[in-house]
């Protein structure tokens, strides 16, 4: 985290963990919020890459799940950094800065990846360099997101995925309930103090709880190389494109698509108990025995007690058999509707 922004969020009684806000001191009064009034986040659980250069555009393309070339000044997407057997190393959100490329992932995942794709570079025109710390990122989100985003310098985009720049920011709205901005630490904090006067500062597992139930995966460590992209649905709600390019594990990913179809899918699923479900937590169904049914992607507090997740299941045992959270006879998962039909 930029280091003169988490002085100011220290300021506004942020609870800060290893460079992630926890809460600003009222985690339950927060979650509320997210699911019925409005928040404001620091997205610093997430990083950003950039790529820059003249063969930027090409590079990305030969790699990524998604068509690099629909990326614009008003349009960002999903895509996916796949290994050469189709499974996901990394979940990436990506956005235009100018001529440049700006990619993000969780932080964790920043080095790693950034280490990834340099292999790659050889002789291309290309610079990856780590530009988390050079903007903030904030998340508006809950039911009157809406209504405070239309009062930003930047037009408000009309479709998920849409980005509008004015003044210094970008407003990309992700759906219905989230919009996210970008802008620079120095410019932060007169609008974290302008928005946080109709909204509810919140920590980033509010936007991470706003996620899971819009039903959008992220990668993390714990999950890298566990599925193939289809796995977490994400050829539904628009990280693969068919008719492009090859790409590392393209021919499987194809394969899934045309020849036949996954057997395990995410789905959105609650569970109660006191211990917090973590990414890359096995699941168990009696069908399965003692062999893992499915994954936990991500977790986290739902605002009605308990957890919100996303688990990838077999899709046999999550229609016919009860599924359970770390061991056989754990708590059982209560599957709910995504916001999109698989």
């Amino acid at each position: 985290m930029n280091q003169d922004w988490q002085h100011f969020l220290q300021t506004q009684q942020a609870c800060i963990d290893n460079g992630i806000v926890q809460n600003f001191g009222h985690a339950e009064v927060e979650r509320v919020a997210a699911r019925d009034g409005g928040v404001i986040c620091d997205l610093s659980q997430f990083g950003l890459l950039r790529i820059s250069g003249e063969d930027a555009q090409t590079f990305l393309q030969s790699l990524l799940s998604n068509n690099i070339g629909e990326v614009n000044g008003r349009r960002a997407q999903l895509s996916s950094l796949n290994d050469a057997k189709g499974r996901m190393l990394a979940s990436l959100f990506i956005w235009r800065d100018v001529n440049d490329y700006l990619l993000q992932l969780p932080r964790e995942l920043c080095e790693p990846v950034r280490k990834r794709l340099s292999m790659y570079v050889l002789r291309a025109k290309v610079k990856i360099t780590d530009a988390s710390d050079d903007f903030v990122l904030l998340g508006l989100g809950g039911p009157e997101a809406e209504t405070v985003a239309q009062t930003l310098p930047p037009d408000l985009p009309a479709e998920s995925g849409g980005m509008h720049s004015n003044a210094g920011i970008s407003l990309i709205r992700i759906d219905a309930n989230r919009y996210q901005l970008c802008l620079s630490p120095a410019e932060a904090p007169a609008l974290w103090t302008q928005l946080s006067a109709r909204l509810q500062p919140a920590g980033s597992p509010c936007w991470d709880w706003l996620a899971i139930r819009a039903g959008i995966p992220v990668i993390t460590t714990a999950t890298q190389l566990q599925f193939v992209p289809q796995m977490v649905n994400f050829e539904v709600i628009g990280g693969i494109n068919f008719k492009k390019g090859c790409y590392p594990g393209q021919e499987i990913v194809a394969r899934m698509h045309y020849l036949g179809k996954p057997k395990r899918r995410m789905f959105l699923a609650h569970v109660d108990g006191d211990t917090p479900p973590q990414s890359g937590d096995s699941l168990y169904s009696t069908e399965m025995g003692e062999q893992p049914a499915g994954m936990v992607v991500n977790a986290t507090a739902a605002p009605e007690g308990g957890y919100d997740l996303l688990p990838v299941v077999h899709i046999a045992s999550h229609d016919s058999q009860a599924i359970h959270l770390s061991v056989q006879d754990g708590p059982p998962l209560a599957f709910r509707d995504l916001p999109y039909p698989l």
